[in-house]
């Protein structure tokens, strides 16, 4: 019988009307929410590979996402870590690819090493073509679609619920 596979990869990918310029700004942006990604704030020790980063909630309060720079080549390609800090499941690894194509830039999100059946596995298969989505509407029409606006209003009321696991204080970040 043979071995099955401890991880899995997902990929996702989207074409883009906008400059690549603009679309690697907004997935590499650490002065304001990052709203392709789930409204989160990207802080970092610095944009450069070895460099730590986190995605923060709004208030800064709560880390949702942690990992370490592996590969940056603006503005074609950021590899990270990741790791949901509420959960307690290995580390993956988080590619964004960005090409010039006929009508734009191609942007493939490459979710690697995802640990299989995991609830990371579950969350990154779900989130990888919202995140997509929402980058395009984001930078093709000035704003996500309302019902994405309407669940990050949510995301910020609902901040007390997260798990003590994820405060800040509790993923230093040095």
């Amino acid at each position: 019988m043979p071995d099955l596979p401890q991880t899995a990869d997902a990929i996702f990918r989207i074409v883009i009307d906008a400059p690549i310029e603009r679309i690697w700004r907004e997935l590499t942006k650490t002065d304001e929410a990052q709203g392709a990604i789930f409204n989160a704030w990207l802080h970092t020790t610095g944009m450069a590979p070895g460099g730590r980063m986190q995605m923060r909630t709004g208030t800064g309060k709560h880390v949702m996402v942690d990992g370490v720079i592996e590969e940056l080549d603006p503005p074609h390609r950021f590899v990270h870590t990741h790791r949901f800090t509420q959960y307690d499941d290995p580390v993956c690894k988080v590619v964004y690819e960005l090409k010039p194509v006929e009508g734009g830039v191609e942007v493939t999100l490459r979710v690697l090493e995802m640990p299989v059946g995991s609830r990371t596995a579950k969350d990154m298969q779900a989130g990888g073509t919202m995140i997509l989505e929402t980058l395009k509407a984001i930078l093709e029409t000035g704003k996500p679609k309302f019902s994405t606006r309407l669940m990050y209003v949510m995301f910020g009321l609902m901040e007390f619920v997260l798990p003590a696991r994820t405060r800040s204080d509790r993923w230093p970040l040095k």
